[in-house]
């Protein structure tokens, strides 16, 4: 198994998403490249701690890579904004990748090099991760518990990624 972290708006959305897309992947939301030991969500949304909304996911490389991860992801973020994703706006709602190693590090500055030039701006980290902090209970799985819970992710493209991920 192997572990990946993405941030792409609100974790909440981000996190069902990927669950969605394969059973193999394991997923926990969190706060990443923090300011502070063990931030909580009212520190982050109050801007009282500098930390982004993230999901660590653990995946299976024999059933699903790394390229198909960042693949998805980019299917529901805009990295042309900067601190935003839909209607979510601040410092947390920033996009990126963030890995653990070197491996990790060289396909993802391959996959970024190749995509970049689609877009007139590109505000998407690539770092190499610092320290992540599991969310609070009440934020993990959050859209399985409350499934009319806010998303700026539209899941409808659901079908197109089960068909292509076969």
């Amino acid at each position: 198994m192997k572990v990946i972290y993405f941030a792409g708006g609100c974790f909440w959305g981000v996190e069902k998403y990927f669950q969605l897309i394969d059973d193999h992947i394991q997923t926990k939301v969190g706060y990443i490249q923090s300011s502070h030991v063990n931030p909580t969500y009212n520190q982050i949304v109050n801007s009282e701690v500098e930390a982004i909304e993230a999901v660590k996911i653990t995946y299976d490389p024999e059933k699903i890579g790394l390229n198909n991860l960042l693949d998805y992801l980019f299917l529901i973020i805009d990295p042309t904004l900067k601190f935003q994703q839909g209607n979510d706006i601040g410092y947390q709602y920033q996009t990126g990748v963030f890995f653990e190693n070197i491996e990790d590090q060289v396909v993802i500055d391959d996959y970024l090099n190749k995509i970049k030039g689609k877009y007139d701006q590109f505000h998407f980290l690539n770092q190499k991760l610092d320290n992540f902090y599991l969310a609070e209970d009440e934020h993990q799985n959050y859209l399985i518990k409350d499934p009319t819970g806010y998303c700026h992710i539209d899941f409808s493209i659901m079908s197109k990624i089960k068909n292509n991920h076969k």
